[in-house]
């Protein structure tokens, strides 16, 4: 019997590649006994919100025990979507990357996913208070997610210097510092250097 499972979720065009540090945690969480929900999500070229959604309360459904998220661009978005229609449906949540209001304005790939419309600050997003791990030069986020997200709702914040996007590109295959806030939400997110 599991005491906690975990659900990883991805962004737009990926599609759970080897060596992107999403696919890499899989496999260590998976290697320690955990319980990991690892989807791909419908569509990630051009994705619908509904069906994004729903995969994502699909897999929450099969969660047990404590239930942590990792979401990365994208699925933060979509994270925001489900935590609106079902109050803190985890217990704790890491958002990485989570893309900044101006690529809602120009990227047509993504209707939908915008946060217009909800109240972030009043989402119950996780039980206790959701993580932000995010760069100061990521490309998607040109606004900065410290200030669009952490600051302003009061999330804790990781932010990790020259990183980008945070993805396989950017250095961040194997992150140890991820797993280890996985097994423990005192653990701070570093960059991989």
């Amino acid at each position: 019997m599991w005491t906690r499972s975990f659900l990883i979720l991805h962004g737009l065009e990926n599609r759970r590649p080897a060596g992107h540090w999403q696919h890499e945690l899989a496999l260590d969480l998976r290697g320690r006994g955990e319980q990991v929900f690892y989807p791909q999500l419908p569509d990630t070229d051009r994705p619908s919100l509904d069906a994004w959604v729903e995969a994502v309360r699909a897999e929450l459904a099969l969660m047990r025990g404590e239930k942590v998220v990792v979401c990365h661009s994208l699925a933060c978005s979509a994270w925001f979507h489900v935590a609106a229609a079902s109050p803190a449906p985890a217990d704790r949540v890491l958002f990485v990357s989570p893309p900044g209001p101006g690529v809602f304005a120009v990227d047509e790939a993504i209707p939908g996913f915008g946060p217009a419309g909800l109240d972030l600050g009043a989402l119950r997003l996780a039980a206790a208070t959701p993580r932000l791990a995010c760069s100061d030069n990521d490309p998607y986020c040109a606004e900065g997610a410290r200030e669009v997200y952490g600051d302003p709702l009061g999330w804790d914040t990781d932010l990790l210097p020259g990183a980008g996007h945070i993805t396989y590109v950017d250095g961040y295959g194997n992150w140890p510092s991820v797993l280890a806030w996985c097994l423990d939400p005192a653990e701070r997110l570093a960059p991989n250097r």
